[in-house]
């Protein structure tokens, strides 16, 4: 049994060496009252609560394997879960974990975030649930900002952290050890935390993978308000949108992503449509976090930066993004992001035997994942922060390439098929995730590893585990940090691959893939 600020909680033994304790409030409900709202205090309860079970996830239409859905009616969706190794006490280095999914879907009940063997390795794990979708980041136009903030789910991540900082040292976690981590749309929420005030102090370390690079400007923010409350056939007002459901306005997101999907005019959309991204602006997030890390904030918070090398494949095998197959079409792709015609060429070359979707693939994998990571490290290491960068190159069925933003994910590494290119398993979005939790043997994640896990791949993940609890621990994952020197005295863009063969971290020169974005700005903006 465990005792926090709002009431004790009793969960269960996950492991001989391990207790979970799940679905415990962090803030109030956010709705009736207090939808679209900053999240308010949790009210305490009597007796003792059951923590043997995770929370309702936030309203969302996806159904995700292994999973938990939302239903309507399931309102206490702001809650924690902690797995310690350490019940009696102790002071063990935290890792408080942000789901990933287009800032839309996911929870932490997915099988991937399960943090029993990040426990076993010595450190107290948490994860949670926050709003997404237009209850976390949909903004309400007309508003005086404090009253009905634009970043919701951001503060609810900041009002987690609080929870942390005031509970952990019942759970057997340092309070003053605590690591953020994420990946995808919860890799950026990592970043963004890393440079607002409101998270300052809250925790001393970071770990982004494959951070997503889409923000959205106000205006854009608005534009997409306006698309949503049309849909759900109500005024673009905060009273409007109050008056619909969280299932109305979910679907009609649905709908508006539908419309994007179908048309090839509809400019960035169509292949991305996703809706929803940190708004900048407001206070919780006046600028982007590539210009305030470039800007040295954050500058005290030790990061860790890993992308995939074949990330859009994932989106693709699922069928999330737009079919790409002719030349025209890549043309047309690269004018619509305002991407130089120099840079596909130069994809094309290092590809040249691969089909148009492979360097369409590779291009927008980089774009919105892997060359935005490489500018957060690069932008953090030259503010004077101490940065690690690493790269996930798990694959079979294909060569492993060179370059460090998606070399390799060519002709090499075979079609990439929209059924996951049969037998061939790829380094590509969410690959990583199951290695570094040490959870890759579930077989409900069978369709992210792609294959069943080799003794190989056990060596991997106890690497990634190590190295992930190392970081957390005392901010060193087992390799040297960009811009430390080598035995010349050169400083060194150091990138550790992870591979299943055991293998010395790599030093890669700048690659001529990584040349070629030196022109496209980031992070990426809607028009």
């Amino acid at each position: 049994m465990f005792r926090t600020t709002c009431g004790e909680v009793r969960g269960f033994r996950a492991a001989d060496d391990v207790v979970a304790v799940l679905g415990v409030p962090y803030a109030a409900p956010p709705f009736g009252a207090d939808r679209f709202r900053a999240p308010r205090p949790a009210a305490p309860w009597s007796g003792v609560r059951d923590g043997t079970r995770f929370g309702p996830v936030a309203p969302q239409s996806a159904e995700l394997p292994g999973a938990p859905v939302w239903s309507p009616g399931d309102e206490d969706v702001l809650t924690v879960n902690v797995w310690t190794p350490a019940p009696d006490g102790g002071s063990l280095p935290v890792l408080v974990w942000f789901h990933g999914g287009a800032y839309a879907f996911g929870s932490s009940a997915q099988p991937d975030f399960d943090g029993t063997a990040l426990a076993r390795a010595g450190l107290v794990v948490v994860t949670l649930n926050h709003r997404l979708g237009f209850e976390g980041f949909g903004h309400l136009p007309g508003t005086g900002g404090e009253a009905l903030p634009d970043n919701r789910g951001l503060l609810d991540q900041v009002a987690a952290l609080r929870w942390v900082r005031e509970n952990i040292a019942g759970f057997g976690g340092d309070p003053g050890n605590v690591t953020v981590a994420g990946q995808s749309s919860g890799a950026a929420a990592v970043a963004c935390l890393m440079v607002t005030d409101r998270a300052r102090g809250l925790f001393r370390r970071a770990i982004a993978h494959s951070p997503a690079s889409v923000f959205h400007t106000r205006a854009v923010a608005a534009a997409t308000t306006r698309e949503i409350a049309a849909e759900a056939g109500r005024p673009a007002t905060p009273e409007g949108l109050a008056s619909a459901p969280p299932e109305a306005l979910v679907a009609a997101a649905d709908r508006v992503v539908q419309t994007y999907r179908a048309d090839p005019a509809s400019g960035s959309r169509h292949y991305d449509p996703s809706l929803f991204a940190p708004v900048l602006g407001g206070d919780a997030l006046p600028v982007d976090p590539l210009t305030a890390l470039a800007a040295g904030a954050g500058r005290d918070v030790d990061l860790l930066v890993c992308h995939t090398t074949e990330e859009y494949w994932l989106l693709d095998a699922v069928g999330s993004c737009a079919e790409l197959n002719t030349d025209a079409e890549l043309a047309r792709f690269a004018e619509d992001f305002g991407l130089p015609a120099e840079l596909v060429d130069g994809y094309r070359a290092a590809r040249p035997h691969a089909p148009v979707r492979d360097v369409y693939l590779a291009v927008f994998g980089d774009l919105l994942f892997g060359e935005f990571g490489n500018r957060l490290a690069d932008a953090h290491a030259e503010a004077g922060g101490r940065t690690y960068l690493s790269r996930f190159d798990r694959r079979r069925g294909g060569g492993a390439g060179g370059g460090e933003t998606g070399g390799g994910s060519g002709a090499e590494a075979g079609s990439g098929s929209r059924d996951g290119g049969g037998t061939a398993v790829r380094a590509w979005h969410c690959a990583d995730v199951p290695f570094a939790f040490g959870n890759h043997a579930d077989p409900r994640l069978s369709f992210l590893i792609g294959c069943a896990p080799t003794e190989a791949d056990h060596g991997l993940a106890r690497r990634m585990v190590r190295a992930w609890a190392g970081f957390a621990a005392t901010g060193d994952p087992g390799w040297a940090p960009l811009g430390a020197p080598d035995a010349r005295a050169v400083p060194a863009r150091t990138v550790h691959v992870w591979t299943p063969e055991d293998q010395t971290p790599d030093r890669l020169p700048a690659t001529p893939p990584r040349e070629l974005w030196a022109t496209v700005g980031f992070p990426v903006l809607r028009p």
